[in-house]
């Protein structure tokens, strides 16, 4: 196996982050790249600069739209980045059912570890071997909000960004980030009460 054929994106984790963004795998683009959504044509940058879940962070660093390049910068601002499955694919059918369920293992570990209060799946496809390894046996798996914690961390999943999902417009991409913040922002008005 070659030098590229096993370079990844690192895992962009600490204690404290607020959402974890998780992806299905890194495409071989952006772990060539070595940043998340790496791709011009993936919706996820765009998206979530539209979005008020990042009106914060554009603030704080001083843009009007977040790049790929700025995903190193993110966690400072209390925002990580992670995938199911580590290894990169020119897409993501190309795992394998086992490469799923030993990434969602080594995910609900590194969630346990870390404790973001949200993490958030882009995409059903991702969330599934995850909600597995928690003990979910449904099938029809929702957008939105999940009902499994996994201690301090609440799940929501949103579409993935992918242009391949063409059943979901850009605009309805941003309205799940907006819906992303609304529930963090309601995470943390419940954390603050609770401890107040």
């Amino acid at each position: 196996m070659s030098q590229d054929a096993q370079r990844t994106l690192p895992d962009l984790l600490r204690e404290g982050l607020e959402l974890v963004f998780v992806g299905i795998n890194p495409s071989l683009f952006s772990a060539a790249q070595g940043h998340y959504f790496a791709r011009k044509t993936n919706r996820f940058w765009p998206c979530l600069s539209r979005s008020t879940l990042s009106q914060a962070v554009r603030h704080a660093l001083g843009v009007d739209r977040l790049e790929p390049l700025h995903d190193q910068l993110l966690p400072a601002h209390g925002i990580g980045f992670t995938d199911v499955v580590k290894r990169p694919t020119a897409k993501a059918a190309d795992l394998g059912r086992d490469e799923f369920a030993a990434g969602a293992k080594a995910l609900v570990a590194k969630l346990e570890r870390y404790q973001p209060r949200v993490a958030c799946f882009q995409g059903v496809m991702g969330y599934r071997p995850f909600a597995a390894v928690l003990g979910s046996t449904e099938r029809g798996l929702a957008l939105g909000a999940q009902p499994l914690p996994l201690g301090r961390t609440q799940v929501f999943v949103v579409p993935s960004p992918s242009a391949a999902n063409a059943h979901v417009t850009p605009a309805q991409q941003v309205e799940w980030y907006d819906r992303l913040a609304a529930f963090l922002q309601m995470r943390s008005r419940a954390s603050d009460g609770t401890t107040s």
